[in-house]
């Protein structure tokens, strides 16, 4: 009898173990986006429909990082492992909370890491979007991985300090095990995933056409060392080679990169990966062919990186179309069949939706005819996929009907400044014509994600529907006028004409006007803002020193000290891959009105349900508010979004993500907002939340800082009161 109870014994002690990992993956967020799965779900269901009007503010942190003189950023998605948050800050700081009181445990800073940049205030204004947590099976080393521009530290959870083993004393660098050396900006902004002792990685890379490559790598999480990598612009020998017209494109291009972050199915092994475009967004003169694998889902095998299938969303981008958010994972039941899916959202309100096992679509995927009025030089791609369903989260057309309609006087402003570009149907060629970006390109389903309820398999998604006008020019040709300030000028079409426009005004506080830049910042900090980048911004460490000397001269206003007759750089620009381009982008442009409305009639903003299993889209509701439209009688509208939401066990979808600084909560049912709190800072980053002792937390990170919000660096959490 005694083998029998011993058996009995041991296995309820299983039983009670299982119990109780299973229980703390419910209460936890031990991952970015909330599971390996991409889900930002959570079984907890202490807050509900009934009482979420009661949420108060349980703690506050705030990270000191406050600099009134410089805009700043904050993205992230905090995770909570064992009563740990763990989050970063505006400048990259790493630290360590009690999740249930905000009490700060430790701080890493990277500055410490590095003197030469400790005192910069320019210095590692960089984005981060969440952190991974990692520990061996007996629970004695605990890591957390973060990257802090082209580094990925390894951080020992308990101490805060950099892991000395790791790779170069406690770093990778992103720069490195890319297959040819490049001075192209590299660095890490979404988390990857850990499968066993792989750590899987992504990077966010320039979007020129001297861009580095985007290969997706892995690597040993204990030594740092190189596991495996996967060529997105395949080599010889590879998948998808044959596909490309010019055999020595991946010597030539970068690009094709997962800058949103990527899902694991563990049971299978599986990583699924979204990638952006070929570097170079808007031309593709010389990047004929589909451009395998730019903007495609690509499922690996995560232990060895081998190719199991693809799709392209995007055939030969012009329209910076990247995949922009993690893909979720779901079961969901089609045609009598259990299926185990993998959705991917799109910028372009698109979701796709495919057997995670062999790539087959859920729902058809038609490839249609699309406009093909190139300009010389260009090679369009004579058709794009549309899925049949889901029905688009998003718009799908901006018309002159379209156009706001919030006064007569703005309507009629509005329409005379839509007329001036030409074109209006989806996957229009870039021109001098113009054509209207929609949903913009920070439109549609961005870098924050979607949530999925497992149980009623519906998607949530945060919808910006805001117009963008694409409007090429003809890049100048390069004269060389011989003086300092006329490289300068060749160098700023090459790398800098996109976003801050050929007069240098730049377009809002995305992309800052450069006219008299020199009053706020030294020479030196311009220098520092070129070579290291800052938020969106990517460094361009790639440009020689004598052609950044000119530039920063043309963009100073610097006065000539050099004899007239100077011959251009050692370096010239002239044969930059940058400069073999015909024509650029006049700039990122918002169709905003004068008071700095969208153009387009409401909403701007959505949260989107989509039902998975019928493809139906359930409800959409505005998200965000103008207070001084709705004195006026004008429905709520939305705003611009940035950021995802997360849907609960307990009915509810919480978000923040929008410009009016609030976190909400709507029943996920019917779309009905049901508590809202004002936040320090706009909320533009995905919240999560856990459980300690049975209490429910909800946290968001208040970061601004774009679209004109003022900056913050505080995270803030909500519970229940006692």
């Amino acid at each position: 009898m005694k083998i029998p109870v011993l058996f009995f014994f041991l296995l309820a002690l299983g039983i009670v173990t299982s119990c109780k990992k299973h229980s703390s993956d419910n209460t936890e967020w031990r991952t970015y986006a909330g599971s390996k799965e991409g889900n930002r779900y959570s079984a907890n269901e202490q807050i509900t429909v009934d009482n979420v009007a009661r949420l108060k503010i349980a703690w506050q942190f705030s990270s000191g990082d406050m600099d009134s003189a410089n805009r700043s950023q904050n993205q992230c998605n905090p995770i909570m492992v064992d009563g740990i948050l763990y989050a970063t800050s505006p400048k990259l700081k790493l630290f360590a909370l009690d999740a249930a009181t905000g009490v700060k445990k430790w701080i890493f800073d990277p500055a410490s890491q590095d003197t030469s940049k400790k005192d910069d205030p320019l210095a590692y204004y960089k984005v981060c979007r969440g952190v991974i947590y990692w520990s061996d099976d007996k629970g004695d080393n605990k890591r957390i991985f973060y990257s802090v521009g082209s580094k990925t530290y390894a951080i020992d959870a308990e101490r805060g300090q950099p892991v000395k083993g790791f790779g170069k004393g406690g770093y990778i660098d992103l720069t490195k095990d890319l297959g040819k050396e490049t001075k192209s900006f590299v660095s890490g902004t979404t988390p990857g995933v850990i499968y066993k002792d792989i750590l899987i990685v992504g990077t966010r890379v320039a979007e020129s056409e001297d861009a580095a490559p985007g290969h997706v790598r892995a690597y040993d999480v204990m030594t740092g060392k190189l596991r495996w990598i996967f060529h997105t612009i395949p080599q010889p020998g590879e998948k998808g080679y044959e596909t490309w017209p010019d055999k020595n494109a991946w010597q030539r291009l970068g690009g094709a990169n997962n800058w949103a972050g990527m899902s694991l199915d563990e049971k299978r092994g599986i990583v699924y990966i979204p990638t952006g475009s070929i570097g170079g967004d808007f031309y593709g003169g010389n990047r004929k062919g589909s451009n395998l694998y730019a903007n495609s889902l690509l499922a690996l095998d995560a232990a060895t990186g081998k190719y199991i299938w693809h799709f392209q969303a995007v055939h030969h981008d012009l329209w910076d179309r990247d995949f922009a958010a993690n893909p979720n994972l779901v079961t969901i039941k089609h045609d009598g069949k259990t299926i185990e899916a993998v959705a991917q959202i799109s910028k372009h309100g698109y979701i796709f939706m495919f057997d995670r096992t062999n790539g087959k679509p859920i729902f058809p995927i038609e490839e249609k005819p699309v406009p093909q009025n190139a300009p010389p030089g260009e090679h369009v791609w004579p058709t794009q996929p549309i899925p049949t369903l889901p029905h688009p989260f998003a718009r799908q057309h901006f018309g002159p009907e379209d156009v706001s309609d919030i006064s007569p006087e703005t309507h009629a402003a509005m329409l005379a400044q839509y007329k001036k570009v030409k074109y209006n149907t989806m996957f229009t060629p870039p021109s001098k014509d113009g054509d209207w970006i929609f949903p913009g390109f920070d439109g549609g389903g961005e870098w924050g994600g979607a949530a999925v309820d497992p149980e009623s398999k519906i998607m949530y998604i945060s919808n910006s529907e805001m117009p963008w006008a694409q409007v090429m020019i003809d890049v100048p040709k390069n004269t060389y006028d011989h003086s300092l300030n006329g490289i300068g000028h060749t160098v700023y079409n090459n790398y800098c004409i996109s976003c801050h426009g050929p007069q240098l005004k730049g377009n809002g506080t995305s992309y800052p006007s450069l006219v008299n830049i020199g009053k706020k910042y030294t020479e030196d900090q311009v220098s520092k803002l070129i070579a290291n980048g800052r938020n969106m911004m990517p460094s361009f460490k790639q440009i020689p020193a004598d052609a950044k000397k000119a530039l920063l001269a043309f963009v100073l206003k610097l006065p000539e000290k050099e004899p007239a007759n100077r011959q251009p750089p050692k370096e010239p620009v002239t044969k930059s891959a940058a400069s073999a381009i015909p024509y650029v982008m006049n700039g990122y442009n918002r169709f905003l009105d004068k008071d700095g409305y969208p153009g387009i009639k409401p909403p701007w903003g959505t949260l989107d349900a989509v039902d998975l299993t019928s493809g139906k889209l359930l409800w959409k509701v505005p998200l965000g508010e103008y207070p001084e439209l709705t004195k006026k009688g004008i429905p709520i509208t939305g705003t611009e979004l940035y950021g995802g939401p997360l849907v609960t066990k307990g009915g509810l979808v919480f978000v923040a993500a929008t410009k009016d600084e609030k976190i909400r909560a709507f029943d996920k049912k019917t779309g009905k907002q049901l508590w809202e709190a004002k936040l320090p800072a706009a909320g533009y980053a995905t919240p999560a939340t856990y459980a300690i002792d049975g209490k429910q937390y909800v946290v968001i990170a208040c970061g601004g800082g774009k679209i004109g919000s003022k900056s913050g660096d505080s995270y803030v959490c909500f519970a229940l009161p006692d």
